[in-house]
């Protein structure tokens, strides 16, 4: 596939070892593109150089990106984006407030389920999309979930509210930056083996049709496709990676 060779992107919640943001941060750097890993933690740092010991250019960038003054100064920062994964996000398996039942939710959960999960990417997006439309090409990857926009489970409501809405921007924005040589896409994994994946999790992957969960490694080759030129007429699509596991009816047992 092909590939701007001093093109520039930016991928967020790329901070764990093991995550899919790092995943496809190296992918992307293994491509020959120049990265900005964003995390929320320090250990972003820790990532950019275990990338640069690869001989990929990578620099690490902090950020609280539900605060619009944090995303507006790391886009001054890292400078304009060819490509942007908004990857950042918490499951609810990483907060146990998150996996109440509906009842149980108060606002202040609610709102930091949206929030980490779906005004992350809206903030990040609003601020690297102008120097897209500019310069007349772009592409956003969005890391959505098949959890909201197919399926869900009990507890987590806020998260399938969010990544259901991530989808829903995912189209609409497609729609509106398409003339300006812009693609917007959304990848929706399902049971992906991570450092935050819980046992039930894991036993739950078993279930799937090919029996086994999910790599970052292959969610980050269905970004590296939305990202490069052979991808030129995919817009506003959901590419979903889950093993085929939404088209079962019945669970192997």
């Amino acid at each position: 596939m092909k590939f701007n060779k001093s093109g520039h992107a930016v991928v967020t919640g790329a901070g764990s070892l093991e995550g899919i943001g790092f995943a496809i941060a190296r992918a992307l750097g293994e491509a020959g593109l120049r990265l900005s890993i964003v995390g929320a933690s320090e250990r972003i740092h820790q990532r950019a150089e275990d990338l640069r010991r690869d001989g990929i250019n990578a620099r690490a960038f902090v950020a609280d990106l539900t605060v619009a003054a944090q995303v507006e100064d790391l886009r001054s920062k890292t400078g304009e984006a060819d490509i942007l994964v908004n990857n950042a996000g918490m499951g609810s398996a990483a907060n146990p407030a998150l996996q109440r039942t509906f009842l149980e939710l108060d606002e202040k959960d609610w709102d930091r389920g949206i929030d980490v999960s779906l005004k992350t990417a809206f903030l990040v997006t609003r601020a690297f999309l102008p120097g897209m439309v500019d310069h007349g090409r772009g592409r956003i990857i969005n890391i959505a979930s098949v959890t909201g926009p197919y399926v869900s489970n009990i507890g987590e409501s806020a998260y399938s509210a969010a990544k259901a809405g991530m989808v829903g921007m995912t189209k609409a924005l497609a729609l509106e930056v398409a003339m300006h040589g812009i693609t917007v896409n959304a990848i929706a994994p399902g049971w992906i083996a991570t450092a935050s994946s819980t046992a039930l999790e894991l036993a739950a992957a078993r279930n799937t049709p090919p029996g086994r969960a999910g790599t970052p490694e292959e969610v980050a080759a269905a970004a590296i496709f939305l990202a490069s030129d052979s991808a030129s007429y995919v817009n506003g699509a959901i590419l979903v990676v889950d093993g085929g596991n939404i088209l079962q009816e019945q669970k192997n047992s």
